[in-house]
C-alpha cells in the first residue's frame, strides 16, 4: 500500500503571484551525486517521473506553515512550495530539512528571509531577541510603535514575529481589545488597529494561525474596524454574523470541512473588505496570506470531491420532482458556487473536479433543471452549463451526441411496437380470421386495449420524436429570452457557437469529432435555431418587426454566418435545401438597419467563398433581387448599408466572378446604369462585355492566354540564354528576310514565321542602326523590355499562324 504520508503536491509562484500546481507525487530525502548534498526528491505518481529534484541548501529559508507545507525560494522569483497529504509526512520531511541545516525542528522558518546588515548582524549578537513591552491598556501606543518601527528591517520584523508567537501575545492583544470597547476607549481600538495591521504585515503563517482560529477571528475583524482615518467604525462583525447566512443545502457530516469553509469565508473577506489596499512596497507583504486562502481552497475542493455521499445526495435532490422549488433554488445555487470556485484551481485541480462532476452525471441533472419552469433555477443552470463547456465542450458534445442516439432507439423500438400492434389488430378484424381464433385472442377485449396500448405508444413516439435533447433545451433558451436585452441569449449563443467550432474538436485515426458532431447537429439541432428565422419570413416583409424579435434574429443569424465560415459542405447542403438565404433576404425589408445589415452580411460571407454551387443556387432564385431593391430604396444617402451593397457587388469584379457578373448584368443592369458615384456598376459592365467578347472570339481569348502565359510563366534562365543570343548576333550575319529563331522556338516551321515578322525585323534592324550611328548603348533593362515584347509577339505569331 503506497505511503499516504509522503504524497504531496508541487507547487510553483508563477509572476502573478499565483500558485501553479506541478503535479502529485511522493517525496523523499536522500543524498544526489550529481548535485553534492542531501536532496528533496518528488516522482509522479502516475508514471515515476521526477517532478521535483531540490538540493537543501544550508542558506536557504524554508518556511513551514500550516502544519502541511513547505515554502521556500530557489532563485529571485522562483518559489516553491510542497502541500503534504498528512501532517506526518510534512514533520518528517522538515526534520530533514533542519537536520542538513542543523536547526531545531521546532522553528517555522530555518533562516533569514533576506540578508541582514553588518550592523544588524552585531545586534542580533549583542541581543538575542526582542523583548515586548507587557500587553497593558497603558502600554498599547508603545506597543503600535514598536510593530512599526520593525517593519522596514526583515531581522526586527522576524524577532518581532518570533516574541508575539512564543509568549501567546495575540490573545492577550484580543482581551485588551474587548476592554477598550467596553470602555469605549477611541484611542486605545486606534492604536488595537495600527498594531493588528501590522502583524498582518509581517507575513508569518503562525500567526495567522492564531489570528485565523475560531476563538480570535471576530476579535481580529473587530480590531480592524477601528481605523483611524475613518469618522465612524465599520460594520464588519455585525454583516458576517447576521446579514451572512451559511446554507447547508446538503448537511456537512465533517466538522473540520465545515470550520474550513467558514475560516476560508471569513479571511477571503478581511482581504478583500477589511484590509486597506496595501501599497506597492506592501503588496508582498501579504503573500503567505494570498497562499493561506489559495490552499484552503485547493482543501475544500479536494474534501467535497472526496465524499461521494454529498454529491451523491445533491444530484439525487436535484433531479428529484418531489424537491420543492425553494430546495432545488438552493441546491443549484450551491452547484453554481461551487463550480466559480473551481476557477481558481490550477488546470490539473480543475480537471479532477469537473471529471469528478461528470461521473456524478451532472449534464443529466442540468438537463432536468433546464426543463423546469423557475426562472431563477434554469439562469443558474445556464451559467453551470457555461463552465462546462468552457472547461471541455468535447465532453459536452460527446453527451448530447449518446443523448441522440438512446433517442434514436427508443424511437425505432417505439415504431415497431406501434406496427406490431396495428397488424394484431387488423389480423383480429379481418373477415376471414373465425371465431375461436377471434376468441383465443381475446377479440372482445383486445381490440380495446390495443388500441389504448397504441394510443399511448403515438404519444411517446411524438414526444421522442420532438428531439428533446439538452443542446435544443439551450437553444429554445436563447430564443425565449424575455430580457429586452437579450443578455441571457448573448451568452447562450456564445456557447453554442464553442460547441459548433471545429477548431477546438479532435480527431483520432478512427473517427473526428468535427463529422460525428455537425452531422447530429444538422439533424437535431438546425431547425430549431432556425425555427424563429423561417417563422418570422413567409411573406415579403417580416411578420414581426419589434426590436426584441430583430435582436433575436440577429444573433441566429450571427451564428449562421459563423456555419458558413467553417462547416462547409453541412450548412451548404441545408441552405440549399431549405431555401435558407431566401428567407434570410426577406430581413432586408426590415426597418431596423443592424438586422438588415446581418442579413446582408449572411449573403456577403457566401459570395465570399465562390462556390459555383451557391452561385448557381443564387441566380437560380433570383437573390441579387431583394438586395437591389434595398439598395434603390436607400436612394442617394451614404451609410453603412450603401457602403456594404457596393462593397459586395465590387468583390464580385474584382474576383471577376463571372457567373455573378453576368446575371447581375442581364438581370438588374436597367436598375444600376445611373449609379455613376461609384464606377463598381460600369466596372461589372465591362467585366460582362469583356466576358462576352471572348465568347465571340474564341482566337482572341486564346491569345491573350498565351500572352498571360509567356509572360508570367518563363523560365527566368532562359530568357537570359535568348536575350544573349538576339543582341549578339551579328546583323551582317542574317540574310535579307531571315528571321532568327530562338533555342525556344526551333521546332517551328521557318516558312510560317518568316512573314508575319518580316516587318518586325526591319525594325530591329533599323534599330541596330541607329544605335550603331549615333555610338551609343542601350541599358540591360531597355534590352531586356524589347527582348520581352519581341518574345511574346513571336510566340502569339506562332499560335496564329
Amino acid at each position: 500500500m503506497t505511503d499516504t504520508r509522503r504524497r504531496v503536491k508541487v507547487y510553483t509562484l508563477n509572476e502573478d503571484r499565483q500558485w501553479d500546481d506541478r503535479g502529485t507525487g511522493h517525496v523523499s530525502s536522500g543524498y544526489v551525486e550529481r548535485l553534492k548534498g542531501m536532496s528533496l526528491l518528488v516522482r509522479a505518481e502516475s508514471d515515476g517521473s521526477l517532478l521535483l529534484e531540490s538540493k537543501i541548501n544550508p542558506n536557504t529559508a524554508y518556511q513551514k506553515q500550516q502544519d502541511t507545507l513547505i515554502v521556500w525560494s530557489e532563485a529571485e522569483n522562483y518559489d516553491l512550495a510542497l502541500s503534504f497529504q498528512e501532517k506526518a509526512g510534512c514533520d518528517e520531511i522538515w526534520e530533514k530539512i533542519c537536520q542538513v541545516q542543523g536547526k531545531d525542528p521546532s522553528v517555522d522558518i530555518t533562516q533569514d528571509l533576506v540578508d541582514e546588515s553588518e550592523e544588524e548582524r552585531f545586534d542580533d549578537m549583542s541581543s538575542p531577541g526582542l523583548e515586548l513591552p507587557s500587553c497593558e491598556l497603558s502600554r498599547l501606543e508603545e506597543i503600535a510603535e514598536l510593530v512599526a518601527s520593525s517593519l522596514p528591517s526583515p531581522l526586527r520584523r522576524e524577532k518581532l514575529a518570533l516574541a508575539l508567537e512564543n509568549e501567546g501575545y495575540i490573545k492577550k492583544l484580543l482581551e485588551i481589545f474587548h476592554v477598550c470597547e467596553d470602555l469605549e476607549n477611541i484611542e486605545g481600538l486606534h492604536h488595537l488597529y495600527e498594531i493588528i495591521k501590522g502583524i498582518f504585515l509581517l507575513n508569518r503563517t503562525a500567526l495567522f494561525e492564531v489570528m485565523f482560529s475560531e476563538e480570535c477571528i471576530m476579535d481580529v475583524i473587530g480590531c480592524l474596524e477601528y481605523d483611524p482615518s475613518l469618522s465612524l467604525s465599520r460594520k464588519h462583525r455585525e454583516f458576517l454574523t447576521k446579514t451572512a447566512k451559511f446554507k447547508e443545502v446538503i448537511p456537512i457530516s465533517d466538522p473540520e470541512l465545515k470550520q474550513k469553509i467558514h475560516q476560508t469565508y471569513r479571511v477571503q473577506y478581511i482581504q478583500d473588505m477589511v484590509l486597506p489596499t496595501p501599497s506597492v512596497f506592501e503588496e508582498n507583504m501579504l503573500s503567505t496570506l494570498h497562499s493561506f486562502i489559495f490552499f484552503n481552497k485547493v482543501e475544500i475542493v479536494g474534501m467535497l470531491q472526496e465524499d461521494e455521499k454529498f454529491l451523491t445526495e445533491l444530484f439525487a435532490q436535484l433531479t428529484d420532482e418531489a424537491t420543492d422549488e425553494d430546495k432545488r433554488q438552493e441546491l443549484v445555487n450551491f452547484l453554481k458556487e461551487f463550480c466559480a470556485f473551481s476557477q481558481t484551481l490550477q488546470p490539473q485541480n480543475r480537471d479532477a473536479f469537473f471529471k469528478t462532476l461528470s461521473n456524478m452525471g451532472i449534464l443529466p441533472a442540468l438537463e432536468v433543471i433546464l426543463g423546469m419552469d423557475d426562472a431563477q433555477v434554469r439562469s443558474a443552470a445556464t451559467d453551470i452549463f457555461s463552465y462546462l463547456v468552457e472547461y471541455n465542450p468535447s465532453m459536452v458534445r460527446e453527451f448530447v451526441m449518446q443523448e441522440a442516439q438512446q433517442n434514436d432507439d427508443v424511437t425505432k423500438h417505439l415504431r415497431c411496437y406501434q406496427l406490431n400492434g396495428e397488424v394484431m389488430i387488423h389480423s383480429m378484424l379481418d373477415p376471414e380470421t373465425n371465431f375461436e381464433t377471434a376468441l383465443a385472442y381475446g377479440a372482445n377485449n383486445g381490440e380495446k386495449l390495443l388500441q389504448l396500448l397504441l394510443g399511448t405508444l403515438s404519444s411517446l413516439f411524438s414526444e421522442w420524436e420532438k428531439d428533446i435533447l439538452l443542446i435544443n433545451l439551450i437553444i429554445e433558451h436563447m430564443i425565449c429570452d424575455t430580457d429586452p436585452e437579450l443578455g441571457g441569449a448573448v451568452q447562450l449563443m456564445g456557447l453554442l457557437r464553442t460547441l459548433v467550432d471545429p477548431e477546438n474538436m479532435l480527431a483520432t485515426a478512427n473517427k473526428t469529432e468535427k463529422t460525428e458532431f455537425l452531422g447530429f447537429f444538422y439533424k437535431h439541432c438546425m431547425h430549431v435555431l432556425t425555427a424563429p428565422l423561417l417563422a418570422n419570413t413567409t411573406e415579403e416583409k417580416p411578420s414581426k418587426d419589434d426590436f426584441q424579435t430583430a435582436q433575436l434574429l440577429a444573433l441566429i443569424l450571427e451564428l449562421l454566418t459563423f456555419c458558413v465560415e467553417h462547416h462547409t459542405y453541412h450548412i451548404k447542403n441545408y441552405i440549399i435545401n431549405k431555401d435558407i438565404l431566401r428567407r434570410v433576404l426577406v430581413l432586408m425589408a426590415s426597418k431596423h438597419a443592424f438586422l438588415a445589415l446581418c442579413a446582408l452580411r449572411f449573403k456577403r460571407k457566401i459570395i465570399g467563398l465562390k462556390d459555383e454551387f451557391y452561385n448557381r443556387y443564387i441566380m437560380k432564385s433570383f437573390l441579387f433581387e431583394p438586395v437591389v431593391k434595398a439598395f434603390l430604396s436607400n436612394g442617394s444617402r451614404y451609410n453603412l448599408m450603401n457602403s456594404a451593397i457596393i462593397e459586395m457587388f465590387e468583390f464580385i469584379r474584382v474576383e471577376d466572378i463571372k457567373s455573378l457578373t453576368a446575371h447581375v448584368i442581364e438581370n438588374y443592369w436597367k436598375a444600376l446604369e445611373d449609379v455613376d458615384y461609384v464606377q463598381t456598376f460600369k466596372g461589372l459592365k465591362l467585366r460582362y462585355e469583356q466576358q462576352r467578347e471572348r465568347q465571340d472570339n474564341p482566337k482572341l481569348d486564346s491569345m491573350r492566354s498565351i500572352l498571360r502565359n509567356h509572360r508570367y510563366r518563363r523560365d527566368a534562365r532562359t530568357l537570359e540564354d535568348e536575350e544573349e543570343m538576339w543582341f549578339n548576333t551579328d546583323e551582317d550575319d542574317m540574310e535579307d528576310g531571315e528571321a532568327v529563331v530562338l533555342p525556344s522556338d526551333k521546332s517551328k516551321n521557318d516558312e510560317d514565321i518568316m512573314d508575319p515578322i518580316s516587318k518586325f525585323m526591319e525594325r530591329k534592324k533599323s534599330f541596330a542602326m541607329v544605335k550603331t550611328g549615333i555610338g551609343t548603348k542601350l541599358s540591360t533593362s531597355q534590352f531586356t523590355v524589347c527582348n520581352g515584347f519581341a518574345t511574346c509577339f513571336k510566340s502569339a505569331l506562332y499560335s496564329l499562324g
